[in-house]
């Protein structure tokens, strides 16, 4: 099984890969069309020049090895993808090989810590808008895709793995709320800016308090954001 995992940045997303890469019959890409993206767009983004480097560069190549198996035979190939990198010129006729799972967070939450990272984020930085259209667009070709909170992760997250494993229809493993701290071996080329706090853990972090109270600009972001969150949460699984 070919998972595309979606979701926009700070969300909880880096955590779930190491989950699944913590399963002896997965394998896991880290943003796969990260290179793409920035090379198409001309974005300035944290080591932007050495992940284009990193590449791959070619969208369509990228989106061929999404769909394929993966090189190590291994059944679950599990791919971390960041909503806002599918952009137009990026082929999206490989969504019918793949089983769609939609990784959602609070926009309070993403913002406040994403704004730590890279300063003045707008919308469409965060990926809400193109994750809720991605999901229609999914909804669209006849799939029934997977929806899990980030919050109900931290606050269960053996019972949401579980759930998880379950609504993908794939075994359950215990092992995934556990992996070794310093970080994965297929981790992008961007983990040192972006990846120091899940370096350190080795397991998903406790259950989140109360929503951060935010700025007037990134409020204004969050607010935009909501609707987007609003219409995916009502399909978010339930341990």
């Amino acid at each position: 099984m070919n998972i595309a995992a979606w979701s926009g940045p700070r969300n909880l997303s880096t955590a779930m890969m190491y989950a699944f890469g913590a399963r002896g019959d997965a394998a896991v890409w880290d943003e796969p069309f990260y290179a793409a993206y920035l090379e198409m767009t001309g974005l300035d983004h944290p080591m932007g020049a050495e992940i284009i480097a990193a590449g791959p560069r070619d969208p369509d190549e990228v989106a061929a090895r999404c769909a394929a198996p993966h090189p190590s035979g291994r059944p679950v190939f599990y791919q971390k993808h960041m909503t806002h990198h599918m952009i137009e010129g990026v082929s999206r006729d490989w969504f019918s090989s793949v089983t769609h799972l939609f990784l959602i967070r609070h926009p309070a939450r993403v913002l406040a810590s994403y704004a730590k990272k890279r300063e003045n984020p707008v919308l469409d930085d965060i990926g809400f808008r193109q994750q809720s259209e991605i999901f229609e667009a999914v909804r669209a070709a006849g799939q029934t895709p997977v929806v899990i909170d980030s919050h109900d992760i931290r606050d269960n997250p053996a019972g949401m793995m579980d759930a998880l494993c379950d609504a993908l229809r794939i075994p359950r493993d215990p092992g995934m709320i556990r992996w070794p701290a310093g970080g994965h071996a297929d981790d992008g080329v961007w983990a040192p800016h972006w990846y120091d706090a899940v370096h350190r853990s080795t397991g998903f972090a406790g259950a989140e308090g109360p929503l951060p109270a935010l700025p007037d600009d990134l409020q204004a972001v969050c607010d935009a954001a909501l609707p987007h969150y609003d219409a995916l949460k009502p399909f978010a699984l339930k341990a």
